[in-house]
């Protein structure tokens, strides 16, 4: 039997920022990274752009499974990218089997939109039912994903709320505490 201090995991990041980089990486997702940084937050954000057709890293997965929290940062093209919901599957992977925290973010976009896909998200669906197939395992992977972290209970934004609330100190402690990192 092993024992209680060999059976914590070792954790190298206490968030894992996961976002669509086209939507957000210049505002939004600026101000969260910035917030938590001043906090004394170790965070993990993927910094390369990704080109069509790429598959997701094993060292962002890796970083993905030795975070403590993940923030889903949904977007209005967040699902358009597979690389973003093979991201979003390992994240609730690792919440099922390790218990990752995922905190969502609705930047801009409704949870209903997330959670049983609808404008944007319908149509990245179908585009990827397309290619994929309707009942492949991708597909079916995705919607679970996308269910599961769009009945999450998060945050929602939109752009000037977001300026409003990142620029006050109160306002970052208080994310902060949301997430239990303080």
């Amino acid at each position: 039997m092993a024992s209680s201090s060999s059976s914590k995991r070792r954790r190298s990041y206490d968030v894992f920022l996961s976002f669509r980089g086209t939507d957000i990486r210049n505002n939004f997702l600026g101000h969260l990274y910035t917030a938590l940084d001043k906090g004394g937050i170790n965070t993990y954000m993927d910094s390369e752009e990704l080109r069509m057709g790429d598959q997701i890293s094993l060292a962002l997965m890796e970083a993905i499974e030795e975070s403590r929290i993940a923030i889903v940062v949904f977007s209005e093209n967040y699902a358009l990218s597979t690389w973003c919901l093979d991201e979003l599957a390992k994240i609730m992977e690792c919440k099922e089997q390790r218990d990752l925290m995922v905190f969502p973010v609705f930047y801009k976009v409704e949870p209903c939109e997330v959670r049983t896909p609808r404008k944007s998200y319908l149509e990245a669906m179908a585009k990827h039912e397309d290619k994929f197939g309707k009942d492949s395992e991708e597909a079916k992977r995705w919607k679970k994903a996308l269910y599961g972290a769009g009945s999450l209970s998060g945050l929602h934004f939109t752009d000037g709320y977001v300026r409003t609330l990142l620029a006050s100190t109160n306002s970052i402690s208080a994310f902060l505490s949301i997430l239990n990192l303080l």
